[in-house]
């Protein structure tokens, strides 16, 4: 398909990808609407008028941005072949282009409309631009490489220019098949890619996108999980030169299709932050392979479900640390598996990943990973040292929250008194054994999970000083966002016969205590 061109749908003349950029650009200007409402009273004291997030969600949101009609090849299948794409880079700076790949199998015309994903006075997102009509044609699906890589090389649908005024954010691009017959069914699905930026901000949120990548399973079982070889070794290389495949592990979620982990897991606690106007940049896993952009921020967030590090990833956090950037883990199985980066066949860096080995050193957990799954070809440092705790075995479960520590600042507030529980915020991973001699570490939670109601392990929730004043903190969950927000089309998910409730007042409150002490006045 080399140097296609599009037809425009209301007539015979030709675009070239150049022309639709302009043209695309030139049209975002004028979806920015004045103001939608005014935000719900904020946790913090004080907001900053400059505050761009604050300005960002004062923009009119959009009530039409999550998918309708979904499709997969067969029930209980992974990819929506009628419509179906990948982006060429996991996050951009404004000014950078972005490659759009888009395969229809049949042959279909379709458009792109992209959003921001935020708060926006509650409808989640905001129209940024349309893209298309273009012509669709099916794009191959790549034979099985080495390490059983699926990685595509396919034609760019569009390249598109960063403008200058797009905020930091994650950013959704949904492809929409447009039927010649307007009587026949559109299809839809997702492109996911993260807008960053070099501000000094409050916070910075890291995406979980190298396990977003892990365990996708684009185009029919293919992840670092489905070797044949077993589940837990070192085997399979993932590409993110593919689509995003729904997501396969504990739920079926329909909006996952082409958005990774992003919407199940990640954007509820984004959603929170932006409607509580908490200035907050956002950062893929890839951009934390130096610490710079984390210095410039007062607060690191780990959020949802973060399994997957670069070795360089726990280099820049420790770094931050000890600069006196605060540490906040509301994640759960984070930092467990070294995963190298590597170049793809296109030769764009950092394309490719695998699990290359067991976080922990010389803990038991590591141990017993390399015993039953290895030899693994690297080994990373004990992440007990990092976050206050260790993955353990078994990591997954579910169970309820348990104060232990109520006199502690973060509880000011709630209410709680020792015992109180949150109920089913405890899944599907958490976090345990954590080292008796990290100076000052304090166990605020802990309790009892369950592994389908029949395995348990001790999960604990710790915090721990900085060397500047600053302080880690552990939450011991993935789900953690499910009790902070409930975006439009969200779905609290389950497992192990245990499951979230939705928002908190108190996981909201312990939160925003955290944070205000992290960024502090």
């Amino acid at each position: 398909m080399g140097d296609r061109k599009h037809r425009a749908e209301s007539g015979e003349w030709r675009i070239d990808r150049r022309h639709l950029l302009r043209t695309a650009t030139a049209g975002i200007g004028g979806l920015a609407a004045g103001s939608h409402g005014a935000f719900p009273r904020t946790v913090r004291a004080h907001q900053p008028k400059s505050n761009p997030i604050v300005i960002e969600n004062a923009l009119e949101g959009s009530d039409d941005w999550q998918l309708t009609r979904v499709r997969t090849e067969r029930d209980g299948g992974l990819r929506c072949q009628w419509i179906e794409g990948y982006c060429s880079r996991q996050s951009v700076a404004a000014g950078d282009s972005l490659d759009i790949m888009v395969s229809t199998d049949p042959a279909e015309k379709f458009k792109i409309e992209i959003f921001r994903t935020g708060y926006y006075g509650g409808r989640g997102a905001r129209r940024m631009a349309t893209l298309g009509p273009f012509d669709g044609e099916p794009q191959p699906i790549p034979e099985v490489g080495p390490k059983r890589i699926r990685e595509c090389r396919w034609e760019p649908s569009v390249s598109v220019r960063i403008p200058e005024d797009w905020l930091s954010g994650v950013y959704l691009g949904r492809l929409t098949t447009l039927p010649a017959d307007e009587n026949a069914p559109y299809w839809q699905s997702y492109v996911v890619f993260i807008v960053r930026d070099s501000r000094p901000a409050d916070i910075l949120l890291q995406c979980s996108d190298n396990t977003w990548q892990a365990y996708n399973q684009w185009p029919d079982g293919y992840s670092v999980y489905t070797d044949p070889k077993g589940n837990q070794g070192p085997w399979s290389d993932v590409s993110f030169d593919r689509p995003y495949a729904s997501y396969s592990q504990i739920y079926e979620n329909p909006l996952s299709i082409g958005s990774g982990e992003w919407l199940c897991f990640e954007f509820p606690f984004a959603y929170w932050l932006e409607s509580q106007g908490y200035d907050v940049a956002y950062c893929s896993n890839l951009d934390m392979i130096s610490p710079d952009r984390g210095l410039k921020c007062r607060t690191f967030l780990s959020v949802g479900h973060d399994e997957y590090w670069d070795i360089r990833q726990y280099e820049s956090a420790i770094a931050m640390r000890d600069a006196g950037v605060s540490l906040l883990f509301f994640s759960g199985n984070s930092v467990c598996w070294v995963s190298p980066f590597r170049a793809g066949a296109n030769g764009r860096e950092n394309r490719i990943i695998f699990r290359g080995g067991p976080y922990g050193g010389q803990h038991t957990w590591a141990t017993l990973r390399e015993k039953d799954h290895g030899p693994f070809p690297h080994r990373g440092p004990d992440e007990g040292y990092l976050m206050g705790a260790r993955n353990i075995d078994p990591v997954n479960g579910g169970g309820d929250w348990i104060v232990t520590k109520p006199e502690h600042w973060m509880f000011e507030g709630t209410g709680m008194k020792r015992g109180d529980r949150i109920p089913g915020l405890i899944g599907w991973e958490y976090h345990g054994d954590p080292p008796a001699d990290l100076p000052g570490l304090e166990v605020v939670a802990a309790g009892t999970a369950w592994q389908g109601g029949v395995r348990r392990q001790q999960w604990t929730a710790t915090i721990y000083p900085g060397p500047k004043g600053n302080f880690v903190f552990n939450a011991s969950t993935i789900f953690w966002c499910q009790d902070l927000g409930a975006p439009p089309g969200h779905m609290l998910p389950w497992s192990h016969w245990s499951r979230p409730h939705g928002p908190d007042r108190r996981v909201q409150r312990i939160t925003a205590n955290l944070l205000n002490r992290a960024i502090g006045p």
